[in-house]
């Protein structure tokens, strides 16, 4: 079966997207985003994935790629056009290659016009199409820098694109208005730049008279996705607004909720960090000394008096929020973080977990 999500960057409105082959654990990710390797990291351990590759559309010149952010934690390797011609690429791509994941594969075509190295990624049932810039949803990248071309584009558009299946949906790398997906009907039939009986010659006079300014951030992001997203110094990236895992061994679900596993936090209360940190347990009264017991050295500050409390911390100590299954405690963890909290995160599957396996609790039945 096929895995396949569709995430979005609301700063520059860029869609990435997950393919996984259930049967093999293995995956794709294609147009990452630098700030978003966390996130992406998070989803791909979240549903058992294994990533083996990232792919890019195109040199992006309004967001930096997350493609080498990506092999640094997940070992993938970074694919793009070889027209592109960037530094750090494992494998350049030309029309016609395939890029595998488990029992699926990815077609690539080339579709230049947007910019020289613009390609498109066909799945190989031809159901769906990732389009990156060369198509949007009823639109199309502008034709007016990176060697691009309003010829090359129509015709790319044309013959690499709208040639699929009429009912093959078509995923484009930006959406300004919220739309998330077209199909290859719906564009040869209503896009106004592309679509009905507009000729090369409609397409090139629009193009040519567009008059946009150049994106913002295209002196930074181009040459940055050149070297495919590695940072020019050592040590930046990688770990982008992670000071939160400074002080223990945390991991960052897809919500963007900071989880502690109970082991961890067993090992702190028990070792040199004994007292450092701030275990709450936000359970109302008589649950603290239920059948599951509490955490030794925990403090009962009850969710529905949390809010009012949170004075009562110590904003300078990293705190744990405890409850049953983790679920209460996960909305504690935000709670405190927009009460200004820095250090903050959710005990893993709550006391359910940590008697599970074992833990030391006090109270509780046996």
């Amino acid at each position: 079966m096929l895995i396949f999500r569709q995430l979005f960057d609301p700063t520059s409105s860029t869609y990435t997207y997950l393919l996984g082959d259930s049967a093999s654990g293995e995956a794709v990710i294609i147009d990452p985003v630098f700030e978003h390797e966390r996130r992406d990291v998070a989803l791909l351990r979240e549903l058992g994935l294994r990533l083996v590759a990232t792919l890019d559309t195109h040199v992006h010149a309004d967001h930096v790629t997350g493609a080498w952010l990506l092999k640094q934690r997940c070992g993938s390797q970074i694919l793009l056009s070889e027209a592109a011609a960037a530094e750090h690429a494992d494998r350049g791509l030309v029309h016609g290659d395939h890029v595998k994941f488990g029992t699926r594969h990815l077609e690539v075509r080339a579709t230049p016009g947007h910019t020289s190295g613009c390609l498109t990624y066909v799945l190989d049932d031809q159901r769906m199409a990732f389009t990156g810039d060369s198509l949007l949803i009823r639109g199309c990248g502008r034709t007016d820098f990176q060697q691009g071309s309003p010829g090359r584009l129509y015709h790319s558009v044309h013959e690499q694109i709208l040639s699929l299946p009429a009912a093959c949906l078509l995923y484009p790398g930006h959406d300004y208005r919220g739309l998330t997906v077209t199909s290859v009907a719906e564009e040869r039939r209503f896009n106004p730049r592309l679509g009905g009986d507009v000729n090369e010659a409609d397409f090139t006079g629009y193009m040519n008279h567009l008059g946009l300014p150049h994106p913002k951030l295209m002196d930074i992001a181009v040459p940055a996705n050149l070297r495919c997203g590695r940072p020019e110094a050592e040590g930046q990236g990688g770990q982008i607004g992670e000071k939160n895992a400074d002080w223990a061994a945390l991991t960052c679900t897809f919500s963007g909720i900071w989880e502690i596993q109970p082991t961890a936090l067993a090992e702190h209360i028990a070792g040199v960090g004994a007292g450092e940190i701030q275990v709450i347990d936000v359970r109302e009264p008589q649950e603290f000394t239920d059948v599951l017991g509490h955490i030794p050295q925990a403090r009962l500050l009850p969710l529905s008096e949390l809010a009012s409390r949170v004075g009562e911390l110590d904003a300078q100590r990293p705190v744990v929020a405890v409850c049953r299954s983790g679920a209460r405690s996960a909305q504690a963890t935000v709670l405190l973080q927009k009460s200004g909290l820095k250090r903050v995160a959710n005990l893993a599957g709550g006391m359910l977990r940590w008697r599970a396996e074992a833990l030391p609790v006090e109270g509780g039945a046996e």
